[in-house]
């Protein structure tokens, strides 16, 4: 799944960009501004769409309904899981108090995530990904694989195997000294949301409406998203080498990859860039020449197909 060596061109330094493609001088003052206010909407946004989509199941009150909210909030942790990315990164808000709290509490500890471990691991990743400290390879390695096994790796996310695992590890570190402080605070704000609900007259939406959706939807959402990124990439300074560029579509948006984080190979070429100035940035990448318009995917179905068209007897390849 490596780009053909021929679209690597060596096009790096220019005026705006240093030689490994980020930002230099007034580009990088005007790409690394925080958006703070726009930010606080996406926040606030994404609670009243949770809990709008939530109200109108039980409005309803169709089975139909309940099955698109089930889908739906699926994709609404998608949506606090790279909020809370962007908060892991600092890039959320610009005051670090602000970031780290709003992070903390209002995106990643409703989606299950202690977001202070979340960031040790992911900023292992961005230093070198496929490293020795790589904290996902097993999302990445081993592509293209053959369709059997990309349909059980769908399959145990889909019915909450993946998600079990997940949830089972935030109980158990309620028996580590160090890690439950951290697991009481994310059970604490599952407890709130809980209790809301309950007092509101529906105690079943929590489980059915919040936590399921998260052990399954999100699941295949997530890993079919970081197989976006990386899969079957390898260990390189090239970040051409180790991330994969996608065609930006509506309903991959949507459902997958919001708030930007479809363009990845530009995030990971700087990493201190918010999500709202990424696809400036890949253009800014691609006028300069380093990367080949060819190096792109036309949709993510492209490069699923691609990640799943190892044949049964053929050895693996990278």
């Amino acid at each position: 799944m490596l780009p053909d060596p021929v679209l690597l061109h060596d096009a790096l330094p220019t005026g705006s960009l240093n030689e490994r493609g980020r930002p230099v001088g007034p580009l990088r003052d005007e790409l690394r501004r925080i958006p703070d206010l726009a930010n606080a909407g996406h926040v606030v946004g994404l609670w009243l769409q949770s809990a709008g989509i939530i109200a109108l199941a039980l409005w309803t009150h169709h089975p139909l309904a309940w099955v698109a909210a089930f889908l739906l909030m699926g994709r609404a942790h998608a949506r606090f899981a790279i909020l809370g990315h962007e908060a892991a990164h600092r890039l959320l808000f610009s005051n670090r108090a602000v970031n780290d709290w709003v992070g903390a509490w209002l995106v990643a500890y409703p989606g299950f995530v202690p977001i202070a471990a979340y960031r040790r691991g992911h900023m292992a990743h961005h230093k070198e990904e496929f490293g020795p400290n790589e904290p996902d390879m097993g999302l990445y390695t081993g592509y293209p694989i053959t369709r059997d096994s990309w349909h059980r790796k769908l399959r145990r996310d889909a019915f909450g195997n993946s998600g079990w695992k997940n949830l089972k590890s935030l109980l158990l570190a309620f028996r580590s000294k160090s890690a439950r402080g951290v697991a009481a605070r994310i059970m604490s704000v599952q407890a709130v949301i809980f209790v809301g609900f309950t007092l509101a007259g529906y105690p079943l939406v929590w489980p059915l409406l919040w936590l399921l959706p998260w052990m399954t939807v999100w699941r295949v959402l997530n890993r079919l998203r970081a197989i976006a990124e990386h899969g079957g990439m390898q260990r390189s300074e090239d970040r051409r080498l180790t991330t994969h560029h996608v065609r930006q579509g509506f309903w991959a948006r949507f459902w997958m990859v919001p708030f930007n984080t479809g363009w990845h190979l530009a995030h990971h070429v700087d990493i201190g860039v918010p999500f709202s100035h990424l696809p400036r940035f890949h253009h800014e990448l691609v006028e300069a020449g380093w990367i080949d318009p060819r190096l792109e995917y036309p949709s993510y179905w492209a490069l699923w197909r691609r990640a799943s068209s190892r044949p049964a007897t053929a050895p693996r390849e990278a």
